[in-house]
């Protein structure tokens, strides 16, 4: 605990810092303040939304060494599941690989789809974040990274394969961009969205892809700025769009803001799929702001699929002015309370049974306390 005089002392010290730093507030302010003319008012548009969300690794892992199980699930707002299964970092990538498809070749789950359309066979060739483990210790940051791929593969076969009986807003869990695909991968993969949205719109379909993040390094470095500022500070639903070099400032790595429509250096765009708006689905100036990506090639038709996602945000619940559709899939994708329960005891019965003779031991272990030192907060 900070003594009195501590206390004054920092107090000092941090006034004096922000006194010092005021002309990089100035800056900031100076930066965004051009976005105030580009706020647009968003007209609330009829059209059913879905969302697709897989279980947040953070809570459906079971550390238990040397297993640290992590279910791979994805489901969309409607409990519709796609994905089910059980990985562990000691996984065989090569056997992981081989499981995408069937002993014939073809491809039997939906990342093992995208795979074929990327024209890859291996999850090593996939990502570049994915190393073969065959024999070697392996960093559990992998499987992260695989259920990423999974997210996009079940993203890809809905927008390409399934058949709605009306026009349709995809939003997507996160920022339409990515960097875990090796190479130009990424780039096919947009192409291969844009043309299942080419072909639902041949069939009198209209879908619409756009990504919503709870948190984006570019909104919280402008959060400030944007509120001195009163951009979005209206009395209705309104977005913005973010320029590219607004956007640029804010990340480590520029090319994660580079998009078709904003080059660096002559290089491709190879991790952007979506151009980034700023939206307030409330009617009150101090409602909050989402950062929204736009599939590129549907930009301009932002106004429309803002509407569309208006429409949806309204409903929002628990989280006000927050898409309905994603609240519904993180609440269906969650693997909390009883369902842990039954999964944390499948995983005890598994070693349990991997044990044989020696199962007993397991049933003291569980009795035994694995944090002691937590007592000192009792």
């Amino acid at each position: 605990m900070l003594e009195p005089q501590s206390y004054t002392t920092l107090k000092r010290e941090l006034r004096e810092r922000m006194i010092a730093d005021r002309a990089l507030l100035d800056q900031l302010r100076s930066e965004i303040r051009p976005l105030r003319d580009g706020v647009q008012r968003i007209q609330a548009r009829t059209a059913t939304s879905i969302s697709v969300v897989g279980t947040d690794g953070g809570n459906n892992r079971v550390q238990f060494d040397p297993y640290l199980v992590q279910i791979i699930r994805v489901v969309d707002s409607s409990d519709n599941e796609y994905c089910l299964e059980a990985v562990t970092p000691t996984t065989s990538i090569g056997e992981l690989s081989a499981r995408q498809f069937c002993s014939d070749g073809s491809p039997e789950t939906a990342l093992g789809e995208m795979m074929e359309y990327l024209g890859v066979r291996d999850l090593v060739r996939l990502s570049h974040m994915i190393r073969n483990n065959d024999g070697a210790p392996a960093s559990p940051s992998w499987v992260q990274v695989y259920r990423e791929l999974v997210e996009w593969a079940i993203l890809f076969k809905i927008v390409r394969d399934k058949d709605f009986g009306t026009d349709v807003l995809v939003i997507h869990d996160g920022l339409l961009r990515s960097k875990v695909f090796a190479g130009e991968l990424f780039r096919r993969y947009m192409d291969g969205l844009r043309e299942g949205i080419e072909k639902q719109r041949r069939q009198r379909r209209r879908i619409y892809l756009a990504g919503m993040a709870k948190h984006s390094k570019v909104l919280a470095r402008y959060r400030l700025a944007m509120a001195l500022e009163g951009v979005l500070a209206t009395t209705y639903p309104a977005y913005v769009e973010v320029p590219r070099d607004v956007e640029e400032r804010a990340y480590q790595w520029a090319e994660y803001a580079r998009g078709d429509d904003y080059g660096l250096d002559g290089e491709a765009n190879k991790f952007v799929a979506g151009k980034m708006f700023f939206v307030k689905f409330g009617s009150s100036p101090h409602d909050p702001i989402w950062p929204v990506d736009i599939f590129l090639p549907q930009t301009s038709d932002a106004q429309t699929i803002l509407g569309c996602m208006l429409a949806d945000a309204i409903n929002g619940f628990p989280v006000p002015f927050y898409p309905l559709a994603l609240q519904r899939a993180h609440e269906n994708a969650a693997l909390v309370d009883f369902d842990f329960d039954v999964l944390q005891d499948e995983i005890f019965e598994g070693i349990r049974y991997s044990l044989e003779d020696e199962g007993f031991a397991l049933d003291v272990f569980r009795l035994q306390n694995p944090d002691p030192s937590a007592m000192r907060y009792d």
